[in-house]
């Protein structure tokens, strides 16, 4: 397990816990009440950490190296083999940051599209850390309208830094690409559910997020733009990212109470990669129950729906 420097009070105590055990274990001495104080120690200490996160820690959270990723999910939460995954935009290439397919889930049939980031450094840079390529978008809409023809509902994983800022990608139209799922998304014909399980960042993450149905895990964040980013602009360097972190709202606390998001996805004490079966449990018990709900709406009462979720967040004026 890594750690991030917050949770050094909490390596701590794990590492006496293990100690403690070895030499339990070695010198043939009952050391389970001294293990189990250090275990009530460490679930205290978690609660004192996680419950008072600064807006900054809940980034570095979202970046954990062992957090779940987007096929993670898929395989967490679809039926046993159900899961194909589609390739290509038809038109360019295949994109490795964008990965989507069909799929079951408790026997629903759904399209599941998502951003995938990398566990080693080869299939980081494959995946270009989670950043999609313009034919990631159009592989990613090409799906979402094979769904609506069959009437699927599509369910997309959020978890991205922002789109590739290549120039090859500049080249092949990425502003047009993020525009155009944008754009498409808003008339779909099919209930669309989103789900943020890592970096929501600007168009990148917006490319596939216009949902009917927005929601954040509980240490997750969703802006216009990276904490890092933000601070380079206003500041002309990274210093500031802690202060950018607290002015943009990024939290999935402040998203609610501003109305950008319809719920929380609670993920156990620590983060979803403690326990990753636990919050696959909760984003599919989310999923089915929002895949009941919208199976009664009409195709055009769907469309009405998500474009007045999205109208509401804007203020105007006659």
């Amino acid at each position: 397990m890594e750690y991030l420097d917050f949770e050094l009070p909490i390596k701590d105590l794990v590492d006496q816990y293990e100690t403690c055990s070895v030499v339990g274990s070695d010198a043939g001495v009952d050391m389970k009440l001294a293990c189990s104080q250090i275990e009530d120690k460490i679930v205290k200490k978690k609660k004192e950490i996680y419950e008072h996160l600064t807006p900054w820690q809940t980034v570095q959270l979202s970046r954990h190296p062992d957090r779940p990723y987007t096929l993670d999910y898929i395989n967490g939460i679809a039926d046993k083999d159900s899961f194909i995954e589609l390739h290509g935009d038809r038109n360019y290439a295949d994109d490795p940051a964008m990965v989507g397919g069909l799929a079951k889930i408790n026997g629903n049939r759904v399209m599941l599209i998502g951003t995938q980031k990398g566990r080693t450094t080869k299939e980081r840079q494959i995946r270009r850390f989670g950043m999609p390529n313009p034919e990631g978008y159009r592989k990613a809409l090409r799906l979402m309208k094979l769904a609506e023809k069959f009437r699927i509902p599509v369910i997309t994983f959020l978890d991205t830094p922002g789109a590739y800022p290549g120039l090859e990608a500049e080249e092949r139209g990425q502003g047009e690409a993020i525009a155009r799922n944008i754009f498409e998304m808003v008339q779909m014909k099919t209930p669309i559910f989103t789900y943020i399980i890592g970096e929501g960042a600007s168009g990148g993450a917006l490319g596939i997020g216009v949902g009917n149905k927005v929601y954040m895990l509980q240490y997750t964040w969703y802006s216009v733009i990276a904490p890092e980013s933000c601070s380079s602009i206003l500041w002309r360097n990274w210093e500031h990212k802690e202060d950018a972190a607290n002015a943009l709202k990024l939290t999935p606390k402040d998203m609610l109470k501003n109305k950008l998001i319809d719920g929380i996805i609670e993920e156990p004490l620590g983060g979803a990669h403690y326990d990753p079966q636990t919050a696959f449990d909760n984003v599919k018990a989310s999923v089915l129950q929002n895949i009941t709900a919208f199976k009664k709406f009409k195709d055009e009462e769907i469309v009405q729906q998500r474009q007045d979720k999205f109208i509401s967040m804007g203020e105007f004026k006659a």
